[in-house]
């Protein structure tokens, strides 16, 4: 009894043998490549589908593959870790990751493509799991919050810049570079992996006793994540519930979804372990990881978009707005990783939550005469809030959970991170196109021909169409066109308004859930 407690204590008190901050800098490599994989393509997607001849619909699979395939991989990273050991999983996954961006590159059609990027999301959907474990496992917990800084500059300024690389990338040389670039990193971080990582002894005992495996589990989580990745993904295109398609795959995804839930949480040896969210942190923590995620990739397509169909910047330039937040985020998180060993994630999350909701709120501000720094500064107060979210939720969540179950925390939070994010996209596309429609409908019942401030528009801009040599008939049709042209514009300026301002109700709302978070004192250990 007394060597089976000096071996659990030993287990408990493990570390590795080398270094832990180059551990966490090989770890960090993969996803930041696999987490910049997921943004980059997004603007080489007309490329890609003019250079495979195929239509806008069918090239949006490539998008929507990648997704399915990660978001399906994620929940189950920590029950295949358990299985083949952490070190052989994540090696395996930057191994697929890394052969399939290779043959994505090579692709000659688009099923070939979508058929490598469903591999590629496999690969890339066990990354980011099995490097927040592998950073829990490596570092105590007084220095979990700098290194989940160091993980968290990978994961946010990845999708920041991702657009800008992959069009730059685009323009210079052909889109299958976007995929060939993550070959060197992939083969780098092989090469690291195998030499530097190794898994705790309390993972190599549990992969012994490993034998049962839950196929029912396993199908429902897939079939249900798949499903549900689709219908986010296709909502908005396909107009929602109004498409039969939709509608059967949102059923499939609810049944499948919650009887995955009713199995496994009687199921003796689930595949997802659902019985983490008895800690009330760890619960909070993933819906807090949720509404980042929402929040962060939200609000990161809506910015170009507004700045590229509104302000009339190029995508270059509306990704140099967004760069300044991205080093703002880079700069923040070591202080915010400092400040986590000396105090509670609690003050970290509220000051966060409520930086974030003032950025979002201020965005309501902008107008059509907004100028590129007024757009940078909104962009990096937003990202000075983000910064005190990212790190401290991941701390708080593994504070009070057993080291072996680190694992299956890992995949759960990221899953809440991924799905955030594809929740809030498929929202705030949605919510902006409903809402110039509404917006356009009310402002044209001012259009009217006994309006005296359309009849002085009108006339002035038929006078400027004469001017520059329109014939009367014509000028006449032109300044109508300019007109509804304006109102367009201020109907989808004031869409986005509408948007920023909900987002910031939404992540305002999340304030009280703060003081749900247990309290504990920076660096201990919760005792299990």
């Amino acid at each position: 009894m007394s060597a089976a407690a000096a071996t659990l204590e030993g287990s408990d008190v493990w570390r590795p043998a080398i270094n832990p901050w180059i551990i966490a800098i090989t770890v960090t490599l993969a996803t930041f490549m696999e987490v910049l994989d997921t943004s980059i393509a997004n603007v080489s997607l007309p490329h890609i589908a003019g250079s495979l001849s195929a239509g806008v619909d069918e090239s949006t699979w490539i998008l929507t593959s990648y997704l399915v395939s990660n978001a399906i991989v994620l929940p189950l990273s920590g029950w295949l870790s358990s299985i083949m050991g952490r070190r052989n999983f994540y090696m395996s996954c930057v191994a697929l990751f890394t052969v399939s961006s290779f043959l994505c590159g090579l692709a000659p059609n688009l099923a070939t493509l979508i058929f490598f990027r469903v591999l590629q999301g496999a690969g890339g959907g066990g990354l980011q799991p099995s490097e927040q474990a592998i950073l829990a496992d490596t570092f105590p917990p007084a220095k979990r919050g700098m290194a989940f800084a160091v993980y968290g500059i990978a994961v946010v300024t990845a999708p920041a810049i991702g657009p800008t690389l992959g069009g730059w990338i685009t323009d210079n040389f052909t889109w299958r570079w976007i995929f060939f670039i993550n070959i060197p990193v992939g083969i780098l971080s092989i090469l690291l992996t195998s030499r530097l990582i190794e898994d705790p002894p309390f993972l190599r005992r549990r992969k012994l006793r490993e034998t049962h495996i839950d196929y029912i589990g396993l199908g429902l989580v897939a079939l249900g994540l798949g499903t549900l990745q689709v219908v986010l993904d296709k909502g908005q295109r396909d107009d929602w519930f109004d498409s039969h398609f939709i509608l059967t795959l949102s059923i499939i995804s609810a049944a499948a979804l919650l009887f995955a839930i009713y199995w496994e949480w009687t199921h003796e040896d689930p595949v997802v372990d659902l019985h983490l969210f008895r800690d009330r942190t760890f619960g909070i923590s993933n819906l807090l990881m949720f509404m980042l995620g929402f929040a962060l990739l939200g609000s990161t397509l809506l910015l170009p978009l507004f700045m590229q169909t509104l302000l009339g910047y190029t995508a270059e330039r509306s990704g140099l707005a967004l760069m300044p937040g991205g080093f703002t985020i880079m700069l923040l998180l070591p202080l915010v990783g400092f400040l986590l060993s000396r105090y509670s994630p609690r003050w970290m999350l509220f000051f966060g939550l409520s930086m974030l909701s003032i950025s979002l709120f201020n965005m309501t501000r902008f107008d059509l005469q907004i100028d590129f720094r007024a757009v940078t500064l909104a962009r990096v107060l937003q990202a000075a809030g983000m910064a005190f979210l990212f790190v401290p939720i991941n701390t708080a969540a593994y504070a009070f959970l057993p080291r072996d179950k680190n694992n299956a925390a890992s995949g759960l939070m990221n899953l809440a991170r991924n799905i955030g994010g594809s929740v809030g996209i498929s929202f705030v596309t949605t919510l902006l196109d409903r809402r110039t429609q509404a917006h356009l409908n009310y402002l044209s019942h001012n259009l009217s021909a006994a309006n005296p401030a359309l009849r002085s528009m009108l006339n002035g801009a038929t006078q400027t169409m004469h001017a520059h040599g329109a014939s009367g008939e014509f000028a006449t049709k032109q300044a109508y066109a300019l007109i509804e042209a304006a109102v367009q514009r201020q109907a989808t300026m004031l869409s986005y308004l509408d948007n920023f301002q909900i987002l910031g109700i939404a992540i305002l709302a999340l304030l009280p859930l703060v003081f749900l978070v247990k309290k504990g004192k920076p660096g201990a250990v919760a005792a299990h």
